[in-house]
């Protein structure tokens, strides 16, 4: 996929953000199949940043590569915000990365309920020595839209984390 202006632009900003703080990236996505993490690789030179990408779509690969308890995917859900804490906060524990960011929601066209619609995205953001944030969102659109959408928001609450820090 080829990203926009925009999102090259936010994905660069952002990685100079985090050479300038000496702080290194990791990505746990579901809904958004790693489209930040190649967005952040499609800029050069992003090596020295982004430490890679985990891609959880199912719960099984959620729980192996994450450590997300079965036991809150059965009661939770996968797009749920406790569902999405852990997935940032497993990502950290299993890397050298210093900060995180987990995406799981409904992309569609399918897949949507009442109480979780198409277009529901769930965001994590954790680092070391901070409480993991969250945040959710209501896209519309199609399916890449509210992947894009996602991919940007991403961005954004990594930008500000980084620069809390």
């Amino acid at each position: 996929m080829t990203f926009n202006k925009k999102l090259r632009k936010k994905a660069e900003v952002l990685l100079n953000i985090c050479r300038i703080k000496s702080k290194r990236l990791i990505t746990a996505e579901s809904c958004t199949g790693g489209l930040v993490s190649s967005c952040l690789t499609s800029i050069p030179g992003s090596s020295d940043v982004v430490e890679g990408g985990i891609v959880t779509y199912s719960n099984s690969a959620k729980e192996l590569l994450l450590g997300v308890p079965s036991d809150l995917l059965a009661s939770c859900g996968a797009v749920s915000e406790e569902v999405v804490r852990v997935m940032a906060e497993g990502a950290i524990a299993r890397t050298d990365a210093s900060i995180s960011v987990a995406i799981t929601g409904v992309a569609g066209p399918g897949g949507g309920s009442k109480n979780k619609p198409v277009g529901l995205v769930h965001f994590g953001v954790a680092g070391s020595n901070r409480i993991t944030e969250h945040t959710h969102f209501y896209f519309h659109g199609d399916r890449q839209k509210i992947q894009l959408n996602s991919v940007e928001v991403a961005l954004d609450l990594l930008q500000k984390f980084v620069a809390e820090i």
